[in-house]
């Protein structure tokens, strides 16, 4: 047994041992490059193959910021598993804990103190593990001293024969009477929605709205409550691409007691249906956001957990 750090070669069978381990989570080469390689972080000293007989039998990935994010900075202290997997014919057999040994050990040697799983922003796969899609990670990360933290959930709708409830339609009409406007993202509150996002939800969410912003789909893809001619609110969607991502959502603080969420999301499924997207999903919420969700039809396809250790 010996570990590689990371060579382009082994590229096409990475993916493919991914796709065979990882069932509930299949990858693509693009996706491959796109979340890993040309991340602005990744280190090929922290992305280690286990090679056994010539043959790629395990995988693990560990992150440590290079550059800062956003309000979050270098975060010196903390580093990431992303990912790890065993061939199956291989395991029980000390490959697993020895990967995470040595990544442990090599995010040490580089100031980590704590090491999340999974979890790591911008570009994770999941927010967690997944606590029904892979049971013997929870078990073997647990063994290895990871404690867990918190739950999230990924959650989906199908559209599909969507019509906005009269409750609502109701509710809308009464906002719209004290003030409310709901409608498309238009250039002109460009710098009005930036600042927004970043005060009341912070840099990610200003980063998401960026990015819309930059490849020209931020009014095909915000949707955006005003009162009295400013922004308290707004929605988006294909945050990775996918059309059918929905989120982030958020109302200001004044304003979120007063049911615009609520009003704002029906709103956004309705503009989603008349572009004839028929599907709606989201990667992770917590547990107010999924009662929120589930209030408005939503349900939950995964169940994460959020696991750290201290080194």
């Amino acid at each position: 047994m010996k570990f590689l750090e990371f060579d382009q070669k082994y590229e096409t069978e990475l993916i493919e041992l991914w796709n065979y381990c990882m069932i509930h989570d299949q990858i693509s080469i693009e996706k491959f490059r796109k979340q890993v390689l040309y991340d602005e972080n990744f280190d090929k000293s922290l992305c280690l193959l286990a090679i056994e007989d010539h043959q790629l039998v395990g995988f693990i990935l560990g992150m440590k910021r290079k550059f800062p994010y956003l309000e979050r900075g270098l975060e010196p202290d903390r580093g990431w598993i992303n990912l790890m997997f065993v061939r199956k014919a291989n395991r029980r057999q000390g490959i697993a804990k020895m990967m995470v040994e040595e990544i442990e050990h090599r995010l040490c040697a580089l100031g980590v103190k704590r090491i999340t799983l999974a979890a790591y922003s911008p570009n994770y796969f999941f927010p967690g593990i997944d606590v029904e899609g892979y049971p013997e990670a929870i078990f073997f990360f647990e063994h290895m001293g990871y404690e867990g933290i918190e739950s999230s959930y990924s959650m989906s709708k199908d559209l599909h024969d969507y019509h906005m409830p009269e409750t609502w339609i109701s509710k809308k009409e009464e906002a719209e009477k004290t003030g409310f406007r709901f409608g498309s993202f238009e250039g002109k509150d460009a710098l009005e929605i930036l600042e927004f996002a970043k005060n009341e939800f912070g840099g990610g969410w200003k980063r998401n709205l960026l990015m819309a912003m930059r490849v020209g789909e931020a009014e095909d893809v915000v949707t955006v409550v005003k009162y009295q001619d400013h922004i308290v609110g707004f929605a988006m969607r294909k945050i990775d691409g996918n059309v059918m991502r929905f989120g982030p959502i958020g109302v200001g603080r004044k304003f979120r007691d007063a049911g615009i969420g609520g009003i704002l999301f029906e709103v956004k499924q309705q503009e989603m249906c008349s572009k004839g997207i028929y599907h709606l999903f989201f990667v992770s919420t917590d547990d107010p956001g999924r009662r929120f969700y589930e209030r408005h039809g939503v349900r939950v396809f995964r169940v994460y957990r959020k696991y750290e250790k201290k080194i």
